[in-house]
């Protein structure tokens, strides 16, 4: 079995910690059994190696997502990068000619697809491993995992099974009747008498079904040429253009902890701490949470069931009931992200300005790690002056090469070919001047540090 997880969207519903280039799976708020920060798809990657998966495991995500990915799992992560983002339909049909024709995955293998970010603990990947065992019996187009729901929610779409057709106890799956999705409160309790199911969004079917599918489409096969015409695809998602077409469903059901962490209200039920950053908490406020990721300390007195979060990206301040608003409430809103996290560390916008004439000044605060390196890059509209805060590294500009340390001021025009290696930790204030200050005006030349090195020479 090989496993695809899917990383796409930004889970704007955990703003504004949440961006579009860090989504809700990067965001270290959950605890390791070592007691260490940890996101969730650092939790789920373990628990898969944890569970024998890792080894035929794969990431779909986006080129946005690419660094900050390696930075978290590291650099031997098998990903799956989109050109661009265009539904779980294109990401899955991209990952499926991945395998066909790069990887030589027989079209009898079985492929499952699931979310990157399940809150689920180990007999659910226990479940996963059954899904083989359910396409084999069933002769199904696919294999679904279904949650037996602990309440009717309004939330989760639901899998109705067929009555009467595998419906006892002692039977592995049972046959899909029709799906439901985020009913009323009433219509989930009627279907929950009726057996219906959760859908977590976890399905497998042979690759040879997928691949068929693609063909009967007219759409390649061949991942190079998926990739060529990737922009041209339906953003669709797999659930439309696939499942509810698909004639024969089988559902294996699941009776065990799984939540969706995709809002601050289900996410701070698993937090084991209350405060993240500088902050206080009055002892009177209960089930009350504080993110905080600026560097200023926030104070909450005699607020309970509220969650407050801020980062440079914004501020928000919600009863918890109503935090899944948020996302809707954000409307047009959509400012670039002012914090990032990279392969080489991060970096934090503190301040922007746009003057009438049209120039541009954004200043960053850039933390590169210890041993890592920027890629060997230049710039087509802006110049760009560090400030070297502290730390002590190797420049390389035009290909000559130097020593920098704290206190230096190294000037970048527009076009100058420029790298960093960290030596120890730097950091370092960058103010960048020009008609458009955007992360897409990067210019990558070389990524590795020893290659960079041999164009100098």
């Amino acid at each position: 079995m090989k496993l695809v997880l899917l990383s796409g969207g930004s889970g704007k519903r955990l703003w504004p910690l949440s961006n579009d280039s860090r989504s809700k799976q990067f965001l270290k708020v959950l605890t390791s059994p070592e007691g260490q920060a940890e996101s969730m798809v650092q939790r789920v990657w373990r628990q898969i190696e944890g569970a024998g998966f890792q080894r035929d495991s794969y990431i779909a995500t986006s080129k946005a997502q690419v660094e900050m990915m390696q930075s978290q799992l590291g650099y031997n992560v098998p990903l799956i990068v989109e050109p661009e983002r265009r539904d779980t339909f294109p990401a899955i049909a991209l990952a499926a000619t991945y395998l066909y024709s790069i990887q030589g995955v027989s079209l009898q293998e079985t492929v499952t697809i699931l979310p990157v970010d399940p809150y689920v603990e180990a007999p659910f990947f226990q479940a996963i491993h059954q899904l083989d065992e359910v396409l084999g019996q069933s002769g199904a187009e696919l294999a679904l995992i279904g949650v037996k729901p602990t309440y009717p929610s309004e939330k989760y779409g639901y899998i109705i099974p067929k009555r009467g057709n595998g419906t006892n106890d002692q039977a592995l799956f049972q046959t899909v009747d029709r799906f439901q999705e985020k009913p009323s409160k009433e219509v989930a309790a009627a279907m929950i008498e009726q057996s219906a199911l959760w859908n977590c969004g976890v399905f497998a079917f042979k690759l040879d079904y997928l691949i068929n599918k693609l063909i009967e489409l007219g759409m390649p096969i061949q991942y190079d040429e998926m990739l060529k015409q990737y922009g041209k695809l339906p953003k669709i998602s797999f659930d439309y253009e696939v499942v509810e077409k698909a004639g024969n469903i089988a559902v294996l059901p699941y009776d065990g902890e799984w939540r969706d962490l995709g809002t601050w209200n289900t996410l701070t039920d698993e937090m084991d701490r209350q405060l993240l950053g500088k902050g206080i908490i009055s002892e009177d406020s209960e089930n009350t949470h504080l993110i905080n990721e600026l560097d200023i300390p926030v104070t909450i007195l005699g607020l309970s069931n509220i969650v407050v979060a801020t980062s440079p990206d914004g501020i928000l301040v919600s009863d918890k009931s109503a935090s899944p608003r948020v996302k809707d409430m954000l409307g047009g809103f959509d400012n670039r992200p002012m914090f990032e996290e990279r392969r080489w560390g991060h970096y934090r916008v503190i301040d922007y300005v746009r003057y009438e004439h049209g120039n541009e000044v954004l200043t960053k605060r850039i933390c590169i790690k210890d041993g890592c390196n920027l890629s060997y890059q230049y710039h087509e509209k802006r110049d760009e002056v560090w400030t070297v805060v502290s730390g002590e590294g190797e420049f390389i500009q035009d290909e000559e090469i130097c020593r920098i340390k704290a206190g230096d001021v190294v000037k970048i025009p527009c076009g100058s070919r420029h790298s960093l290696k960290a030596l120890t930790q730097m950091e370092i204030i960058e103010v960048q001047t020009g008609s458009e200050l955007i992360e897409e005006d990067i210019i990558r030349l070389s990524f590795e540090w020893t290659e960079i090195v041999a164009k100098c020479n």
